[in-house]
């Protein structure tokens, strides 16, 4: 009877174990992701703008806020900055030409950020506030799917497996490859690209809507290496997580350009 009780105890825990085990994170680019934009970015902040920041955010870092954004989604009262994360079009479509959400979307998110944090009016706290939320919507203008189709709500509704496992294209470039990498965010923005004066320069060049024009011609040319129930795993990531990592560096070169115009 002892053994017998002993038993069932041993296999209630190890079927607790297996189900813990196996819970994944929901998709937040992810938090790490974020946060390594946000950390290549302190690296090409002015001294003042540094200064200034450092004030407004009680001494976080970039890449601590940069989450920000995605954690307040689970609080309601927040609902109206949801759209503000992407933009969503036609199939090559600039953002000039594209039918505007009344809701806003990323490009009207941003500006709104600059304009309260330029504003001299605005509270200490409201300028933090917005800052965070810049922070973080100029990372997520770099994910290509989060200037995607509107038809599949950036990548949402094509559904694929990453790994054998259940997932969707949106979540693979937010996450899902990223996370296979396994790297911290410190190591990947750590090993971010060498780049000359000259290729710095390029990269900064343009305004906010040129930025989401590139990511939406990204999107449209990842779209065709991917269609519903593709299982995609160490290729995909092969021949595409060279490109997350452009786009992260890229994410983090412009946070620092915006900031520095800002401040």
């Amino acid at each position: 009877m002892k053994l017998k009780s002993t038993a069932i105890l041993i296999l209630v825990f190890l079927m607790t174990f297996s189900i813990q085990a196996n819970v994944k994170p929901s998709p937040e680019w992810g938090p790490t992701g974020h946060r390594v934009v946000g950390k290549i970015a302190d690296s090409y902040l002015k001294g003042s703008t540094k200064r200034a920041i450092k004030k407004l955010l009680k001494n976080h870092t970039l890449a601590f806020v940069s989450t920000y954004a995605d954690e307040i989604k689970a609080d309601k009262r927040y609902a109206e900055f949801y759209a503000w994360h992407y933009v969503n079009m036609e199939a090559d479509q600039t953002y000039e030409a594209s039918t505007k959400n009344p809701e806003g979307d990323i490009v009207t998110g941003i500006n709104h950020c600059i304009a309260v944090i330029q504003d001299k009016t605005a509270t200490d706290a409201d300028k933090a506030f917005y800052l965070k939320l810049l922070i973080h919507l100029i990372g997520d203008i770099h994910q290509p799917m989060h200037a995607g189709l509107a038809d599949d709500k950036g990548g949402n509704d094509i559904k694929v497996k990453w790994m054998g496992k259940n997932t969707n294209l949106h979540r693979v470039w937010d996450s899902d490859m990223i996370n296979s990498f396994d790297m911290a965010y410190t190591e990947l923005a750590l090993n971010a690209d060498a780049l000359s004066k000259e290729q710095i320069k390029s990269i900064e060049s343009g305004s906010v809507v040129d930025w989401v024009n590139e990511s939406h011609t990204l999107a449209m040319s990842l779209y065709k290496d991917v269609k519903n129930e593709d299982n995609l795993g160490y290729r995909y990531s092969y021949d595409h997580f060279k490109t997350v990592r452009t786009q992260l560096q890229k994410g983090g070169i412009r946070l620092a350009k915006v900031l520095n115009d800002i401040f």
